[in-house]
């Protein structure tokens, strides 16, 4: 297995432990691959969720030019549910872990279909 596939592991673990979900492995699997090398970076491959600039790169790169959805309050209510779901004093929250929940929540899959 190499680096892709362990850190696809990590992330299905902390999906089921963390955050109490049976990951969808194929979804997973192509939301990192969505993630590209960022993945490998210490620092780009969390969200640090308690910077509001952060969630806001989560919302504009990911929720509104990714799965295409439009600006809105549900926008900044869904990143707040994962990371509540994630855990806020959970100190790394894996950007694909979180893109995921988000891809999940509003029922984007075929985005990565």
């Amino acid at each position: 297995m190499g680096k892709r596939d362990d850190l696809i592991a990590q992330y299905a673990d902390d999906l089921k432990n963390k955050c109490g979900m049976t990951a969808d492995m194929d979804l997973l699997t192509k939301v990192t691959i969505g993630c590209g090398p960022s993945i490998y970076d210490a620092d780009a491959s969390t969200v640090a969720s308690s910077q509001p600039g952060e969630l806001e790169t989560v919302k504009k790169n990911f929720l509104m030019k990714k799965l295409g959805l439009p600006d809105g309050p549900n926008l900044d209510e869904a990143i707040a549910k994962v990371i509540e779901t994630y855990g806020k004093s959970e100190r790394n929250k894996y950007r694909a872990v979180v893109y995921y929940m988000l891809t999940k929540h509003f029922g984007k899959e075929s985005v990565y279909s």
